[in-house]
Protein backbone atom coordinates (compact mmCIF):
# COMPACT_ATOMS: atom_id res chain seq x y z
CA UNK A 1 0.00 0.00 0.00
CA UNK A 2 2.44 2.43 -1.13
CA UNK A 3 0.58 4.17 -3.04
CA UNK A 4 -1.24 5.75 0.63
CA UNK A 5 2.03 7.30 1.62
CA UNK A 6 2.29 8.64 -2.42
CA UNK A 7 -1.31 10.07 -2.29
CA UNK A 8 -1.03 11.35 1.25
CA UNK A 9 2.21 12.78 0.36
CA UNK A 10 0.60 14.50 -3.23
CA UNK A 11 -1.94 15.83 -0.81
CA UNK A 12 0.48 17.55 1.23
CA UNK A 13 2.31 18.93 -1.47
CA UNK A 14 -0.85 20.44 -2.46
CA UNK A 15 -1.93 21.92 0.68
CA UNK A 16 1.85 23.39 1.27
CA UNK A 17 1.24 24.84 -2.36
CA UNK A 18 -2.55 26.36 -1.20
CA UNK A 19 -0.53 27.59 2.18
CA UNK A 20 1.70 29.69 -0.02
CA UNK A 21 -0.61 31.36 -2.35
CA UNK A 22 -3.15 31.75 0.40
CA UNK A 23 0.13 33.84 2.30
CA UNK A 24 0.25 35.52 -0.70
CA UNK A 25 -2.45 36.90 -1.30
CA UNK A 26 -3.22 37.73 2.50
CA UNK A 27 0.50 39.97 2.32
CA UNK A 28 -0.39 41.24 -0.86
CA UNK A 29 -4.17 42.66 1.08
CA UNK A 30 -2.26 43.58 4.35
CA UNK A 31 0.09 45.80 1.55
CA UNK A 32 2.82 43.80 3.36
CA UNK A 33 3.80 42.34 -0.62
CA UNK A 34 3.43 43.54 -3.93
CA UNK A 35 2.10 41.37 -6.44
CA UNK A 36 4.54 39.06 -8.62
CA UNK A 37 2.35 38.29 -11.09
CA UNK A 38 4.82 35.42 -12.61
CA UNK A 39 5.15 33.76 -9.13
CA UNK A 40 1.34 33.80 -9.23
CA UNK A 41 0.98 32.78 -12.58
CA UNK A 42 3.52 29.98 -11.81
CA UNK A 43 1.85 28.50 -8.99
CA UNK A 44 -1.56 28.33 -9.91
CA UNK A 45 0.15 26.42 -12.94
CA UNK A 46 1.85 24.31 -10.51
CA UNK A 47 -1.72 23.87 -9.13
CA UNK A 48 -3.08 22.82 -12.79
CA UNK A 49 -0.49 21.02 -13.44
CA UNK A 50 0.35 18.20 -11.32
CA UNK A 51 -2.59 17.65 -9.27
CA UNK A 52 -5.05 18.18 -12.21
CA UNK A 53 -2.93 16.20 -14.86
CA UNK A 54 -1.12 13.01 -12.69
CA UNK A 55 -2.44 13.51 -9.49
CA UNK A 56 -6.20 13.18 -10.13
CA UNK A 57 -6.61 10.80 -12.92
CA UNK A 58 -4.62 8.32 -11.51
CA UNK A 59 -7.21 8.08 -8.32
CA UNK A 60 -10.30 8.16 -10.78
CA UNK A 61 -8.83 5.23 -13.23
CA UNK A 62 -6.90 3.47 -10.61
CA UNK A 63 -7.86 3.59 -6.92
CA UNK A 64 -11.78 4.79 -7.27
CA UNK A 65 -12.40 2.64 -10.13
CA UNK A 66 -10.78 -0.37 -7.67
CA UNK A 67 -13.31 0.71 -4.34
CA UNK A 68 -16.21 0.87 -6.45
CA UNK A 69 -15.80 -2.82 -7.91
CA UNK A 70 -14.99 -4.33 -4.73
CA UNK A 71 -17.24 -1.82 -2.63
CA UNK A 72 -20.20 -0.72 -4.28
CA UNK A 73 -21.51 1.19 -1.70
CA UNK A 74 -18.70 3.38 -1.91
CA UNK A 75 -20.16 4.35 -5.45
CA UNK A 76 -21.53 7.62 -4.28
CA UNK A 77 -19.11 8.80 -2.23
CA UNK A 78 -16.59 8.14 -5.60
CA UNK A 79 -19.35 9.43 -7.69
CA UNK A 80 -18.97 13.02 -5.55
CA UNK A 81 -15.36 12.98 -5.53
CA UNK A 82 -14.87 12.17 -9.26
CA UNK A 83 -17.45 15.53 -9.93
CA UNK A 84 -14.99 17.19 -8.19
CA UNK A 85 -12.03 16.27 -10.22
CA UNK A 86 -13.99 17.26 -13.53
CA UNK A 87 -14.93 20.32 -11.54
CA UNK A 88 -11.37 21.09 -10.77
CA UNK A 89 -10.35 22.45 -14.49
CA UNK A 90 -13.24 24.93 -14.75
CA UNK A 91 -12.30 25.93 -11.14
CA UNK A 92 -8.30 26.09 -12.28
CA UNK A 93 -10.01 28.63 -15.32
CA UNK A 94 -11.61 30.65 -12.92
CA UNK A 95 -8.35 31.43 -11.27
CA UNK A 96 -6.24 31.99 -14.42
CA UNK A 97 -8.95 34.24 -15.50
CA UNK A 98 -8.72 36.17 -12.20
CA UNK A 99 -5.27 36.62 -12.21
CA UNK A 100 -5.03 37.97 -15.72
CA UNK A 101 -7.92 40.66 -14.54
CA UNK A 102 -5.63 41.28 -11.57
CA UNK A 103 -2.64 41.77 -13.50
CA UNK A 104 -4.34 44.17 -16.35
CA UNK A 105 -7.20 45.62 -14.20
CA UNK A 106 -5.07 45.99 -11.36
CA UNK A 107 -6.20 46.63 -7.58
CA UNK A 108 -9.55 46.85 -8.53
CA UNK A 109 -9.18 43.08 -9.64
CA UNK A 110 -7.69 42.19 -6.11
CA UNK A 111 -10.43 41.09 -4.58
CA UNK A 112 -12.19 38.89 -7.06
CA UNK A 113 -8.98 37.39 -7.64
CA UNK A 114 -8.40 36.94 -3.52
CA UNK A 115 -11.53 35.59 -3.40
CA UNK A 116 -11.05 32.91 -6.36
CA UNK A 117 -8.01 31.58 -4.58
CA UNK A 118 -9.63 31.18 -1.05
CA UNK A 119 -12.97 29.50 -2.91
CA UNK A 120 -10.13 27.18 -5.07
CA UNK A 121 -8.11 26.49 -1.55
CA UNK A 122 -11.33 25.72 0.79
CA UNK A 123 -12.58 23.41 -2.06
CA UNK A 124 -9.42 21.43 -2.90
CA UNK A 125 -8.60 21.01 1.46
CA UNK A 126 -12.11 19.86 1.39
CA UNK A 127 -11.68 17.41 -1.29
CA UNK A 128 -8.66 16.07 -0.08
CA UNK A 129 -9.67 15.73 3.54
CA UNK A 130 -12.49 13.83 2.63
CA UNK A 131 -10.22 11.42 0.24
CA UNK A 132 -7.80 10.47 3.33
CA UNK A 133 -11.05 10.32 6.08
CA UNK A 134 -13.57 8.42 3.88
CA UNK A 135 -12.03 6.93 0.43
CA UNK A 136 -8.50 5.72 1.67
CA UNK A 137 -9.97 3.70 5.01
CA UNK A 138 -12.49 2.31 2.93
CA UNK A 139 -9.81 1.20 0.31
CA UNK A 140 -7.84 -0.12 2.87
CA UNK A 141 -10.50 -2.24 4.37
CA UNK A 142 -12.02 -3.87 0.89
CA UNK A 143 -9.52 -4.01 -1.47
CA UNK A 144 -7.18 -6.74 -2.40
CA UNK A 145 -3.52 -6.92 -2.31
CA UNK A 146 -3.63 -7.24 -6.28
CA UNK A 147 -5.39 -4.06 -6.22
CA UNK A 148 -2.88 -2.45 -4.13
CA UNK A 149 -0.07 -3.73 -6.67
CA UNK A 150 -1.74 -2.05 -9.46
CA UNK A 151 -2.69 1.30 -7.69
CA UNK A 152 0.90 1.09 -6.07
CA UNK A 153 2.67 0.79 -9.44
CA UNK A 154 0.11 3.53 -11.18
CA UNK A 155 1.20 6.02 -8.45
CA UNK A 156 4.66 5.26 -8.68
CA UNK A 157 5.41 6.99 -11.66
CA UNK A 158 4.03 10.30 -10.16
CA UNK A 159 6.67 12.63 -9.88
CA UNK A 160 6.95 15.99 -8.17
CA UNK A 161 9.85 18.08 -6.70
CA UNK A 162 7.46 19.35 -3.28
CA UNK A 163 7.45 15.58 -2.21
CA UNK A 164 11.09 14.90 -3.13
CA UNK A 165 10.38 12.29 -5.58
CA UNK A 166 12.46 11.90 -8.72
CA UNK A 167 10.85 14.43 -11.37
CA UNK A 168 10.85 15.46 -15.08
CA UNK A 169 12.43 18.22 -15.76
CA UNK A 170 9.12 20.14 -16.46
CA UNK A 171 8.60 19.83 -12.54
CA UNK A 172 12.08 20.50 -11.38
CA UNK A 173 12.08 23.81 -13.70
CA UNK A 174 8.59 24.46 -12.26
CA UNK A 175 9.36 24.17 -8.73
CA UNK A 176 12.73 25.88 -8.40
CA UNK A 177 11.12 28.84 -10.24
CA UNK A 178 8.41 28.91 -7.53
CA UNK A 179 11.33 28.68 -4.63
CA UNK A 180 13.27 31.24 -6.43
CA UNK A 181 10.03 34.02 -6.54
CA UNK A 182 8.64 33.95 -4.05
CA UNK A 183 9.78 35.96 -0.95
CA UNK A 184 11.23 34.55 2.24
CA UNK A 185 9.77 32.62 4.37
CA UNK A 186 7.52 30.92 1.43
CA UNK A 187 10.72 30.62 -0.78
CA UNK A 188 14.32 32.20 -1.53
CA UNK A 189 13.10 35.26 -3.58
CA UNK A 190 13.63 38.24 -2.34
CA UNK A 191 11.73 40.28 -0.12
CA UNK A 192 8.65 41.94 -1.88
CA UNK A 193 8.85 45.43 -0.20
Amino acid sequence: MKSIDVIRNEHQAMAAMLHALLSLVRGIREHRLRPNFELLGAMIYYVDTFPERLHHPKEDQWLFRLLGERHPPARALIDRLQAEHRLGASRIRTLEQALARYREGGETEFPAFAAAVETFAEFERNHMHCEEAEILPLAREHLLPQDWAAIDAAFATNADPLIGASSSDQFDNLFTRIVNLAPAPIGLGPPSD
